[in-house]
């Protein structure tokens, strides 16, 4: 490609390049964006570098050795420089990191993983840490998460990953497996693109404090999940996330589901089913088009034409705005790849928490 045609950014790779230059694209920009995590931002020096190693003109033994004598060779150093020393080489890292594609699920094979990480950033990249910590959250209007003791380290890392190990997820509906967060093939792109999101869902997520009368809230990160795995579309910004948000931050919406309906939907109820579910029940709903839409798929696998054939619907975007997406976003339906959405042979089912709404239903006149 002439040097006139290279792309300003990585996202302009990643949709028009040559498959190599995607792939490479794709591993820079999400390295790059994982420096939000801390507060960090690259140079543009690395930013170049790294444009130049997915056109294939430098290697990324070549990368490396031009970025370390860029910091070395700097005579004064400017405002900053070791913040983006840090991200720049964090960067770089996990690139290569990524570029591999392998782990090591062992506790040594997450301390390696650290030091491949921090290499060169830090000197105690690849160590736990020998002493206490605190940080003081935005989130948690200045508080901190109760972090564990550094003794302790070493032994608890073990025994999560043995718990981990020997848990078995055979039979777990799709809602149980996105609460634990495996069991998916995932992208790491909206880990990139909303990484300070995501660590402080982590942060409400490990957080509680009784006399302030806050619980454990990891629906922020269930919800991150579910635009992860399902295509759902949460709003990922910062500001629901404060454990005291002004009223226009107090609800997270779903961007797929209109706060106010700009149509009439073209299936109107003529009757309602909604009164004869008991509301004390955990699987109630009063949405109505969600209660039909359990009633059509029951134990079937169906396509969209399918379903809307059963509902005898004919516009499609009607459909998926006013009875699949909500049916989906309140857990009574899901996917059958739902880590391909556009998958040619796409179908839906009933959830666990779908499947017992549908036997209740069954069980009333």
């Amino acid at each position: 490609m002439a040097k006139e045609q290279h792309y300003i950014d990585f996202d302009e790779y990643i949709r028009q390049g040559e498959p190599a230059q995607r792939e490479a694209a794709y591993a820079w920009s999400t390295a790059i964006g994982l420096q939000a995590v801390d507060g960090l931002t690259t140079s543009e020096y690395l930013n170049d570098l790294a444009r130049r190693n997915i056109e294939g003109e430098l290697t990324m033994d070549q990368v490396d050795t031009l970025l370390d004598s860029y910091y070395e060779s700097k005579a004064a150093r400017e405002a900053h420089d070791e913040d983006k020393n840090e991200a720049d080489k964090a960067s770089r890292n996990i690139k290569k990191i990524l570029s591999v594609k392998t782990v090591d699920f062992t506790a040594n094979g997450f301390i390696s993983l650290h030091r491949r990480i921090f290499e060169g950033v830090f000197k105690h990249a690849g160590q736990l840490r020998d002493y206490d910590i605190t940080k003081k959250e935005w989130v948690l209007e200045g508080d901190t998460v109760n972090y564990l003791n550094w003794e302790d380290l070493r032994r608890a890392l073990d025994y999560d990953i043995k718990q981990e190990r020997e848990f078995s997820y055979k039979g777990l509906a799709q809602d149980d497996l996105i609460t634990r967060s495996i069991g998916f093939d995932v992208e790491n792109d909206l880990f990139a693109k909303h990484s300070w999101y995501f660590r402080n869902a982590l942060v409400r997520a490990n957080y509680k404090n009784a006399v302030k009368g806050i619980d454990y809230s990891p629906i922020y990160l269930e919800r991150f999940f579910r635009n992860l795995l399902l295509g759902e579309q949460w709003d990922l910004r910062n500001r629901y996330l404060h454990v005291h948000p002004t009223e226009e931050w107090s609800v997270q919406p779903n961007l797929a589901e209109p706060a106010t309906p700009t149509s009439t939907p073209t299936s109107t109820p003529t009757s309602s089913h909604v009164n004869r579910l008991n509301p004390n029940s955990k699987f109630y709903t009063k949405n109505e088009n969600i209660i039909q839409l359990v009633r059509v798929i029951g134990t079937e696998e169906l396509s969209i034409k399918e379903m809307m054939e059963f509902k005898g619907l004919k516009d499609r975007k009607n459909f998926i705005e006013y009875h699949l997406n909500p049916a989906i976003s309140e857990g009574f339906v899901r996917l059958l790849y739902p880590d391909k959405p556009r998958h040619p042979r796409q179908k839906y089912l009933l959830t666990t928490k779908g499947l017992s709404l549908s036997k209740e239903m069954m069980t009333q006149p």
